[in-house]
């Protein structure tokens, strides 16, 4: 009767999720999983293949695309049936049943679509669509659908007037789900390939209504949808095959003029949504450091100014040697921010007043140090430094505002588990692999038990307020995918709602349908990877050569090795080696990090495998528990084998 065929690209975790809410649809159905994988580098195969015997995994070597994936999915069944299903969904129990009862009530039915929230519950406008005619693609490009939201006219792309809680013929259904006659699909031959990704939805809807189907929005059922995963919203990726994708489709149906004006509206929108995203990226990734440096510079020169008009009047400045010191000021405090960990997307409170007090304190000293003749006055300094970090604070409050970088989790209790005592236990210590079990507030069960909880499931919407909350990890065991995702769209928008399967072993979730994801899983967190310990591991390697080459002749007696040391010194600071790192050469079960030249044990790293249990373990707790301190430890300790 179904088959269900689900492309995957690089998100095993949403697709463990998706396929234990697929079969448990499944059941009372005569019908099948295929699940055809473009090549994923994420483990996929080894991860998915044991865990479901009963789907059919087609393991392609390249990345063919949404549309030619679908289509190998379809040359592998006979089904009446058929549901394109994106990876990263959850469907309830019910879905399929009430999808096929529609079709059989329709016979016009071609193909269904469904209510979509995302994974903070908001309704999915792309449930329902138009065709991308003129005018509405015009009003969707300058945002005045945006303006109006329930307007026929202006918000006809996203069919706004169109109420989302009842059922409709539509123009376009999405390729997130959508239930399809075979015999249809035969006739059209799928997906049209020329389509790599997006858009080929819009085009597969327009061929059923040419063969004089419907297309139908069925609100009866709801699927979460958590987008963004395979390509991210607003990436300069996903601009360029969106846009593409349309232009395709405008070129094969509209006539030869309008195509012309459309092609030109398109490709300026392609170019304005391109810069617009590649500036963005800029921003995101370089731009912080880059407005630091600007709001820094301006700072002193302004106290400057303001010293020379209004303090200091007879005060000598010396032409342009101070802008020179100026120039080390920027550089000495963008060094410190970068060191704290400043620029990183991820930030822990309060480096930034930590940063701003060493940075000044070494400019405060460069400047007591300075000749007598070139000393202006350490209140220019002083107040340009506060300056500095009244504005430099100012920035990352925008760019915290916009997402673009977070403060680290602090260990408030905040998280709350509905779950029976057994899933509990789970969840609890899936969430310890990533240091999270501690902000377990604590449990809501699904019915009254004898174990300890805070209140019983049925309460939930009457309670939750009393507890200080930002996340809800749901565990289906008990519950069902229905009752989740009914609860995702009605529980408080504040809430973070994630997501763990009977039987699975990680949990999801989504914030919003523009941003990546969130995944926990049986994978150990390891400090050796973190952005801050990385860069702090190199300076010390540098820290460390740079002291080697300076006072080489004071370690001749205390290094084997002594002329061997000073080649060492210079490819850890050139970057080939590190000085500290695993006893097992071999090793790739950890994080990778460079050749070293002492292991973890602070002996010299020899050239065979180890297999020592002991010296596995201490591996392990050097990567899961790395600090930099552990490097200056270990070079301490073995200092005679630096020129190993």
């Amino acid at each position: 009767m179904l088959a269900v065929i689900i492309v995957n690209y690089n998100v095993k975790y949403f697709l463990e999720q998706c396929l234990l809410s697929v079969e448990k649809a499944m059941v009372g159905i005569e019908g099948e999983i295929i699940v055809v994988d473009n090549a994923s580098t994420d483990g996929s195969r080894e991860y998915l293949e044991v865990l479901f015997p009963n789907v059919r995994f087609v393991w392609l070597p390249e990345n063919v695309g949404f549309a030619k994936g679908n289509n190998i999915g379809l040359q592998q069944t006979i089904a009446e049936y058929i549901l394109y299903l994106n990876p990263d969904t959850i469907v309830p129990e019910d879905c399929f049943t009430i999808c096929m009862d529609f079709m059989q009530k329709h016979p016009d039915a071609g193909a269904l679509g469904v209510k979509m929230i995302d994974g903070s519950g908001q309704f999915l406008k792309e449930s329902k669509r138009a065709y991308p005619s003129l005018m509405t693609s015009f009003f969707k490009l300058t945002g005045l659908s945006s303006v109006f939201p329930h307007s026929k006219w202006f918000a006809n792309y996203h069919l706004g007037h169109l109420n989302e809680n009842n059922n409709h013929e539509v123009d376009v259904l999405s390729g997130a789900f959508m239930f399809v006659q075979k015999v249809l699909l035969d006739k059209i031959k799928g997906f049209d390939e020329s389509f790599f990704m997006y858009g080929e939805d819009i085009e597969l809807s327009y061929q059923i209504k040419q063969l004089g189907f419907k297309n139908y929005y069925c609100s009866d059922t709801c699927i979460i949808h958590f987008k963004g995963e395979s390509t991210k919203k607003g990436s300069l990726k996903y601009v360029q095959l969106f846009y593409k994708a349309m232009i395709i489709f405008v070129d094969k149906h509209y006539k030869e003029f309008t195509a012309r004006v459309f092609g030109i509206l398109l490709s300026f929108a392609i170019w304005i949504r391109a810069t617009i995203s590649f500036v963005g990226s800029l921003l995101r990734k370089f731009g912080l450091p880059i407005v630091e440096t600007i709001a820094v510079t301006a700072s002193f020169f302004f106290t400057l100014f303001f010293w020379v008009k209004w303090v200091r009047q007879d005060n000598y400045f010396f032409g342009s040697s101070i802008k020179w010191l100026f120039a080390l000021f920027v550089g000495i405090f963008l060094t410190t921010n970068y060191y704290a960990g400043l620029y990183d997307s991820i930030q822990k409170k309060g480096r930034s007043f930590f940063a701003a007090l060493i940075s000044g304190g070494i400019i405060l000293s460069l400047y007591s140090i300075l000749p007598e003749e070139r000393r202006f006055s350490r209140g220019i300094v002083v107040i340009g430094s506060l300056i500095s970090l009244i504005l430099t604070n100012i920035i990352r409050s925008f760019y915290r505002k916009k997402g673009w970088i977070h403060f680290e989790e602090n260990h408030q209790k905040d998280t709350l588990i509905v779950a029976n005592p057994f899933e509990y236990n789970r969840i609890f210590n899936l969430l310890s692999f990533t240091h999270k079990a501690e902000k377990v507030i604590g449990r809501i069960a699904i019915a009254e038990d004898q174990q300890p909880h805070l209140i019983v499931y049925k309460n939930i919407k009457k309670f939750i307020g009393l507890f200080p909350a930002k996340e809800i990890i749901f565990c289906e065991e008990g519950l069902s995918f229905k009752e989740i995702i009914y609860q995702t769209a009605h529980l408080p928008s504040n809430l973070r709602m994630r997501i763990s399967a009977a039987g699975s072993s990680s949990i999801v979730g989504s914030d919003s349908s523009n941003n990546a994801g969130e995944t926990v899983a049986e994978i150990t967190k390891y400090n050796i990877s973190q952005p801050f310990n990385i860069r702090m591991k190199r300076l010390i390697d540098v820290l460390v050569g740079s002291g080697v080459l300076l006072f080489w002749p004071l370690l001749l007696f205390w290094v084997k090795n002594p002329f061997k040391l000073l080649y060492n010194a210079l490819i850890v600071i050139l970057g080939k080696k590190t000085w500290v790192g695993y006893c097992d050469i071999h090793n790739n079960i950890y994080p990778p990090i460079k050749p070293s030249i002492i292991g973890t044990n602070g002996f010299a790293i020899q050239q065979e495998k180890y297999s020592n249990y002991e010296y596995l373990k201490l591996d392990e707790l050097y990567a899961i528990e790395y600090l930099p301190i552990m490097d200056i430890m270990l070079i301490k300790k073995g200092l005679k084998w630096l020129g190993n």
